[in-house]
């Protein structure tokens, strides 16, 4: 008890200085990470934020996609050719990603910034997987 009333009047002496008060660790919720719990449906999404996460989460299972069938075609090609379509892939990532971030910028501050964002995202990369699955059905 008595430690806490010295924590108290601490606090207290530092705010009657005019100086930025002090939180104490694990006292104050990090709102940013608080999410409500309600289950999401992506069938029929009704906020902004549901579509958002809905977005982010069809974007994540095509990227999961892409890399299952990247993951099939590398072993089934020659060394010099692994080379050559590892840098390709790492291109066309960094390509991606920089012109979604393009695309979102229009709308930056946007509440449907991270669906434009998340929505780029997944139509480049569905695009990406046709073109591994053309190269896994052309190669031997």
């Amino acid at each position: 008890m008595r430690q806490l009333l010295l924590v108290l009047a601490s606090m207290l002496t530092l705010g009657s200085l005019n100086t930025p008060t002090i939180t104490i660790a694990g006292t104050t919720p990090d709102l940013t990470k608080m999410r409500l719990v309600q289950k999401l449906n992506c069938n029929n999404p009704q906020t902004q934020i549901a579509i958002n996460e809905c977005t982010k989460l069809s974007y994540q299972n095509a990227d999961k996609k892409l890399n299952q069938l990247y993951q099939q075609l590398l072993p089934t090609l020659e060394t010099s050719r692994k080379q050559k379509l590892t840098a390709a892939q790492l291109a066309w990532v960094k390509f991606r990603d920089t012109n979604c971030e393009f695309e979102r910028s229009r709308y930056e501050g946007g509440s449907t910034a991270p669906s434009i964002y998340f929505g780029c995202l997944e139509n480049t990369t569905k695009l990406r997987t046709q073109e591994l699955q053309e190269y896994l059905k052309s190669d031997p």
